[in-house]
């Protein structure tokens, strides 16, 4: 059976603060760490009042230091906000303090809106950057050779494994191109999912990081005990994705007993299309469907995520997601 990892966006629920977010984060990778989850991976947004992930890299060390065996990463540095020698100074720094337990997951938008995206100090010409940057961003990691004049100090010739991001073929195209694992945004952009993966597949070239094709998928997966349950703290999510296209992102919502209320037709359809992969509902429900997207798709590793308002209710989501994996791999 595939490796279970753990996608967190350190959520502000209404009612709560970041300091609170980033507890609950500390309290859920210990968790995790506990249930086996391979690896627990945050996420760069910016000027988003629900998401308190923004210093990707302060909270990666809070995490890392708070637990002792699983992997803690970034899923993603979104590498345009970024000059290539500062992530590698950073992600050289956390992989000295925490040995073989670091994860670097780059992805190639901003993250956030023009208006921020400037804020940053950063400008985004195109995507035809990303690629001399993350190939940039590779050679600090390299030992310094004599003589080099710029060299990242943690950094070079530290191990880090380097991952690319993405919904769409540029990533998967590249991650091929240059042998980097690779993982894919199906959890809240799907599309494309299938051509990526046999794209990537296809044209893998392996390298000194990696011999062979290897490629993560994202999947909502909110359990509880009962089916109608795991569907009302699904809500929140769903309202979450209706307020950010409304252009009204704020801290993420309590669920609520009726969604049809709540949305447009149009938006249902949105939604429920960039949701696609979404597996909701007791543990039966969940077995049921992971298996099947497993058998289908047959990804290298899954990244769970689950962005449930209950800090509770969350840590069971993940608890049954968990026990679900130990049946399919005795089944």
């Amino acid at each position: 059976m595939i490796p279970f990892s753990v996608l967190d966006l350190a959520p502000v629920t209404q009612g709560s603060t970041p300091t609170q977010a980033f507890a609950n984060s500390l309290d859920l990778a210990r968790l995790a760490e506990r249930l086996g989850y391979r690896r627990y991976w945050l996420a760069e947004h910016h000027n988003m009042p629900g998401i308190a992930s923004a210093a990707t890299a302060v909270l990666i060390g809070h995490v890392a230091g708070g637990t002792s065996t699983i992997r803690v990463g970034a899923g993603g540095i979104m590498l345009p906000n970024h000059a290539p020698l500062q992530v590698a100074e950073q992600f050289g720094t956390l992989a000295s303090l925490y040995p073989g337990r670091i994860d670097l997951g780059l992805g190639r938008a901003p993250g956030t809106d023009q208006a921020t995206a400037r804020a940053l100090r950063r400008y985004y010409d195109g995507a035809e950057t990303f690629p001399d940057d993350v190939l940039e961003l590779l050679a600090y990691f390299e030992p310094a050779a004599p003589g080099q004049p710029v060299r990242a100090v943690p950094g070079a010739g530290v191990d880090v494994p380097v991952w690319l991001l993405g919904s769409s073929l540029f990533s998967a195209r590249l991650s091929a191109a240059l042998g980097l694992p690779f993982a894919f945004a199906s959890h809240f952009a799907p599309d494309a999912m299938d051509e990526a993966l046999a794209l990537y597949r296809r044209d893998f070239k392996p390298s000194a990081r990696l011999d062979q094709p290897h490629a993560m998928l994202g999947v909502n997966v909110v359990a509880a005990e009962s089916d109608g349950e795991a569907r009302r703290l699904f809500t929140t999510q769903q309202q979450s994705f209706i307020n950010l296209r409304r252009g009204q992102p704020g801290l993420i919502p309590p669920p609520i007993d009726d969604i049809e209320t709540y949305w447009t037709p149009t938006e249902k359809f949105g939604v429920e299309r960039a949701l696609a992969c979404a597996v909701v509902g007791d543990a039966g429900t969940v077995r049921e469907g992971l298996a099947a997207f497993i058998e289908r798709h047959r990804p290298d590793e899954l990244m769970i995520t689950a962005n449930v308002f209950d800090h509770e209710a969350r840590k069971r989501s993940f608890e049954i997601a968990a026990r679900v994996r130990e049946e399919l791999i005795s089944a």
